[in-house]
Order: structure tokens, then C-alpha cells, then sequence
């Protein structure tokens, strides 16, 4: 500790420590991914109704990159070292007014694919991040050399993100987004492979859940949206007041698959814990185009899209069927029984069917209980118990 700045040495957290849960700060620090995603669905689902479904898709993809990565760098740093200090807060802060200038940036990156802002942003969190490493480093002791690696990959990765902002635009830009995307989930294979840093499985997990909460929130949203709607349209009354049940139906089931495994189990290994974190991906971002597409689905009742019923009703099956997959693999495959192991990815590919039925999002939803059903009746199967992160 320094007594003159009142600071805490910042040393790896034991990954067996009893009781380990999100602190209030890091709840915080959710807060304003909410904002964040809010606002990518949001020009998601203005994208998809108004029929500019490749762009919107192109940039969802690509602005939420910047929320994950951000938000997930940051919680498995806060497993490994986290402490509560001034420091810590502050540039804690800092990476959360990060994550409001990408979210500010997210109209210009849907509208004119202009990502300048969203850089801005991004860049901003992450040389935060960068602070954190260096400041690890001083007490991580054996983990010492991959702290420094984390701090000097990533920033040097953030130089390669402001030089990328003079690229012409088209598919220059493209390429270098996917070549320093491929770049940032390259540091921490890099760093750990200097030697592992410790983590929390109950405590990561935990996290996880949380910000897949707030993602389910946004279609909870989206169906209290169909009520509203129906309360000023008599005429389609009928109509919304389906979607909404049928939304929030859906939004719980997604709920009950997402919480059915134990998650601290799917994390025992390193190799392991980065397919959870990466895969995770494809998870948070469909829960979000979940509740675009619920708020698409309105639109086209309202005849207020340019999309036809079949193309919106994908704009709902698409992203289910990517939340149950992405689930399957990383967490529910290794804790089910043949039973579950058949229904679960088989559901899956079904719920693509839904845009043949006359009612949407009906298909989706069956499916989903039956799902749920199965689930309940198959409890995860009993394992040993999960390996302790890896330690040298």
C-alpha cells in the first residue's frame, strides 16, 4: 500500500476466495452499457424496418464489438486484480465516459458509417485498461510479464485503431476493422500464454449473467413497447397485444436457457474460459437484435416498415436461434444428457421455420417452452467438480 496516496497494491485475487461477487462498482460500471446497448438496438431496429438490412446488420456487428470487448476486458482485469481504491474508481470512470462517447457515436456509425466517434470512444476505454495493466504489473509478482504484455499489446492495438480513422472509406475499412479486431483477441492469447492469471469461475460467471440480464431488459422493453402501442391502436389491438405476450413469453424463456447450466463449470480450463468469453459474443449481440427484431415486428403491424412479414419474422427467429446455439455450445453441451443435447440445437434450427406461420413470433416461442419443458425435466447432469483456473 501507499499510505501518502492512500493506494492499494494491486495483487492477483485468489480464485478461491469464499463469498466473491459483483461489487457495487462494477455494477455501476454496467449502468452505462445500458445506455450503450439501448442505442445500438435502437439504430439496429430503425435499420432493419426501413428495409438497409446488410448495413444495419455490418454496423450493429461492428459497434458492438466496441461494447463487448470493452466490457469484457474489463471484468476478467476485475476478477484477476480488481481492488477498490481511488485509482481504481477513477479510472474505472473513465472507461464508463468511454463507453457514453461510443454511444453517442452509434446514430453516425448506422447513419453514414462514419465510426470516428465510436473509435474516440473505444480508444478511450481501452488506454484506461492500459493504466490498469501497468499499475497491476508493480505487484503481480509471477503474473508480472503478462500483465506488461496485456498493456503493451493493447496499446499499441489503440494506435493502430486512431491510424485506421484515415483509411478511405469502403472496404478498406472493412479489412482493417476485421484486422485489428483480430488483433485485440489476440492480446490475451498472447499474454496468457506468458502465464495464466487467476480467476474467479463463480465470480465471472456472475458477471455474465448480469450483463445478459441487461440485455433481456431491452426486450422486455420491446414488448411493454407492442402494450403501448396497442393502447393507441384499436385496430390492431389484437395483433400487438400478441406480440407482447408472446415477446415477453420468449424473453423468459431465453432467460431459463441462459441460466439452466452451471456456468462456473464451462470455465475450468484456459482454453475453456476463452471460448466462453469469445462465443459470448454472438450471445450478447443476438439478445440484443432480439429486441430490434420484437420492435420491427411492431412496425410491420403498424404498417410502419418497409419489410414484408416473412422478412421481419427473421429478424426475430435469426438472433433465438443464435442465442440457443452460442448457449449450447459453451455451456449447456458439457452439463446435458442426449435428451437435452438433442432438443436444445434441434430447437434451435426449428425456430428458423417460424416466419412460415401467419403469426409471428408464435413458432419461436412454442418452441422455446418446449425447450424449457425439456430443460426442466432434465436437470444438468451430475460432474465433478470444476477445475480451478490454471495457476504457475
Amino acid at each position: 500500500m501507499s499510505p501518502r496516496l492512500h493506494l492499494s497494491t494491486m495483487r492477483p485475487r485468489d480464485p478461491e476466495e469464499p463469498g466473491r461477487s459483483a461489487t457495487p462498482l462494477e455494477l455501476f460500471f454496467d449502468l452505462v452499457f445500458v445506455v450503450a446497448v439501448a442505442t445500438a438496438a435502437v439504430e439496429l431496429h430503425h435499420a432493419l424496418t426501413e428495409d438497409h438490412i446488410a448495413d444495419g446488420v455490418l454496423s450493429y456487428a461492428m459497434v458492438f464489438f466496441a461494447i463487448w470487448w470493452a466490457w469484457m476486458n474489463f471484468t476478467w482485469f476485475a476478477t484477476s486484480f480488481g481492488t477498490d481504491d481511488w485509482l481504481y474508481r477513477v479510472l474505472t470512470f473513465i472507461q464508463m465516459a468511454g463507453v457514453l462517447v461510443v454511444a453517442a457515436g452509434v446514430d453516425a456509425a448506422f447513419a453514414d458509417r462514419d465510426f470516428a466517434l465510436v473509435v474516440v470512444g473505444y480508444v478511450i476505454m481501452r488506454f484506461a485498461m492500459v493504466a490498469q495493466w501497468l499499475r497491476a504489473s508493480r505487484g503481480a509478482g509471477e503474473q508480472r510479464r503478462t500483465t506488461q504484455v496485456y498493456a503493451g499489446g493493447i496499446a499499441v492495438v489503440q494506435v493502430l485503431w486512431i491510424l485506421a480513422l484515415f483509411l478511405p472509406d469502403g472496404t478498406a475499412t472493412l479489412v482493417g476493422f476485421a484486422i485489428l479486431v483480430a488483433a485485440e483477441l489476440a492480446v490475451p492469447v498472447i499474454a496468457e500464454s506468458r502465464g495464466n492469471t487467476f480467476w474467479h469461475p463463480h465470480h465471472i460467471t456472475e458477471r455474465y449473467g448480469l450483463f445478459t440480464l441487461i440485455l433481456l431488459g431491452e426486450s422486455l422493453l420491446a414488448s411493454s413497447n407492442a402494450i403501448i402501442e396497442a393502447l393507441h391502436e384499436d385496430e390492431e389491438l389484437a395483433p400487438l397485444l400478441s406480440i407482447a405476450v408472446l415477446a415477453f413469453i420468449a424473453t423468459a424463456a431465453l432467460f431459463w436457457i441462459y441460466f439452466w447450466p452451471p456456468h462456473h463449470r464451462a470455465i475450468g480450463t484456459m482454453g475453456q474460459s476463452f471460448r466462453y468469453g469469445y462465443v459470448h459474443y454472438f450471445v450478447f449481440a443476438a439478445a440484443g437484435a432480439f429486441s430490434a427484431g420484437i420492435e420491427v415486428e411492431i412496425d410491420v403491424i403498424t404498417h410502419h416498415s418497409e419489410l414484408s412479414e416473412t422478412q421481419a419474422a427473421f429478424t426475430v427467429a435469426v438472433p433465438v436461434s443464435i442465442f440457443i446455439l452460442g448457449m449450447w455450445w459453451i455451456a449447456i453441451r458439457a452439463n446435458a444428457d442426449r435428451v437435452v443435447n438433442t432438443v436444445v440445437p434441434v430447437g434451435a434450427a426449428l425456430v428458423l421455420l417460424d416466419p412460415l406461420l401467419p403469426v409471428p413470433v408464435t413458432l419461436t416461442t412454442v418452441i422455446l417452452v418446449i425447450i424449457v419443458v425439456v430443460l426442466v425435466v432434465r436437470p444438468p447432469v451430475e460432474q465433478a467438480s470444476a477445475q480451478l483456473p490454471e495457476q504457475k
